[in-house]
């Protein structure tokens, strides 16, 4: 089953009007409309000998055609190669940039991509999920969460939140990260909305400083907030252990995590509870299980990231939720970025819907590969 070509598509839809930044992000004024002016992603399809293609996202926070780049450049070392080898596969790819200072970001986002890919036309190939091919069905059906309820007001907030438990959601996540006593009265809110049996947990996407996430963290506890995710900047390993230290809730952290290596330092060094690899950027599934492995080893969960991203990471995430052994929960997006213009990438790329939620679970998926086709039409549209 050999490689015979790799293509890497950049997708990009613009926002039709400027938004305000969903999420904490700092010197939001000047760099909102940078950052949350475009719905991104660099789709990746591998062809083999065998007629089949599988297909992976690299996620795209920042220049889409920055990761296409490096597949073009990287494809030379890919054709020919045997797709079922996807442990030799991986290590060829971080091989060429090791020793040349890109252990992370846009390289390995890059090599997640094309991971996720080789996996997809290998199950493919056999006629089963990923999931089985990663080892076995663990969790059916998968528990999820609703992410995320977003900085839109309290009472917006406040009606978002009953619509998700009248849905069948026990279980949701809050953005915070923006101003303390504000974040606070947020969350007080909505547990006033939703109830005491309704588990909260809250991410302030690295908003605050050691001292602050602290004295939120105390409220927080008050609140009976399931975990406090990303508090703090995500290089601050000693500043996580100190938390970890200091409050009594579980830390969850990882979403901005490369590899294994990283998330040993983040296990071992920062304290961390609950770890949240992204497939899309963390090195794709071979990495993703022998991060679980250190997880594991360490008996800490894992609850697997999905954020802003396209179909494909989804579906992808959703193989590897069905197979974790030691999976807490699935992040469920409800939330795009842009309440009035929505992700197509996320909405509109798959030819048929591979969602199916009831009552606080998802089905798990029993296509072959990642269970999902690509919406070629929406390809063509927003292909850069």
């Amino acid at each position: 089953m050999k490689i015979t070509d790799v293509e890497a598509i950049s997708l990009v839809v613009p926002m039709e009007e400027k938004i305000s930044a969903p999420i904490s992000i700092p010197y939001a004024e000047e760099i909102e409309n940078v950052v949350f002016g475009q719905y991104r992603t660099t789709i990746v399809k591998v062809h083999t000998s065998e007629g089949i293609t599988g297909i992976g996202e690299c996620i795209v926070r920042l220049t889409p055609t920055a990761t296409r780049d490096i597949i073009e450049t990287i494809k030379p070392v890919l054709i020919g190669k045997d797709a079922r080898d996807v442990e030799i596969i991986w290590e060829l790819m971080y091989g060429i940039m090791v020793n040349r200072g890109h252990t992370k970001g846009f390289y390995i986002e890059a090599i997640s991509g094309i991971d996720i890919a080789l996996w997809d036309a290998v199950a493919k190939y056999q006629n089963i999920p990923v999931w089985k091919l990663l080892g076995g069905l663990h969790n059916d059906p998968i528990k999820c969460y609703a992410s995320s309820l977003r900085f839109r007001g309290l009472e917006t907030s406040m009606k978002e939140a009953k619509e998700y438990v009248a849905m069948g959601y026990d279980s949701m996540k809050i953005k915070i990260g923006n101003d303390p006593k504000q974040d606070i009265e947020l969350v007080q809110a909505i547990r006033s909305a939703v109830g005491p049996d309704i588990t909260l947990t809250v991410d302030a996407n690295c908003g605050y400083d050691v001292f602050t996430a602290v004295q939120v963290g105390k409220k927080l506890e008050e609140e009976n907030i399931y975990w406090f995710e990303e508090p703090i900047m995500p290089d601050d390993l000693d500043g996580y252990r100190k938390l970890s230290l200091k409050l009594n809730i579980p830390l969850a952290a990882g979403e901005t995590e490369f590899t294994r290596y990283g998330f040993r330092d983040l296990i071992t060094k920062g304290g961390i509870s609950i770890i949240q690899p992204n497939v899309s950027r963390t090195g794709g599934f071979t990495e993703c299980k022998k991060i679980n492995a250190i997880a594991s080893a360490h008996h800490i969960k894992y609850a697997p990231h999905t954020g802003s991203t396209s179909a494909v990471c989804l579906a992808a995430s959703m193989q590897l939720a069905a197979y974790l052994p030691n999976f807490l929960i699935y992040e469920y997006m409800r939330s795009d970025w842009n309440k009035k213009q929505l992700n197509p990438l996320r909405h509109e790329l798959q030819k048929e819907n591979f969602e199916h939620f009831d009552n606080g679970y998802l089905s798990v998926p029993t296509k072959p590969g990642i269970g999902m086709e690509l919406n070629e039409d929406i390809l063509k549209k927003y292909k850069v």
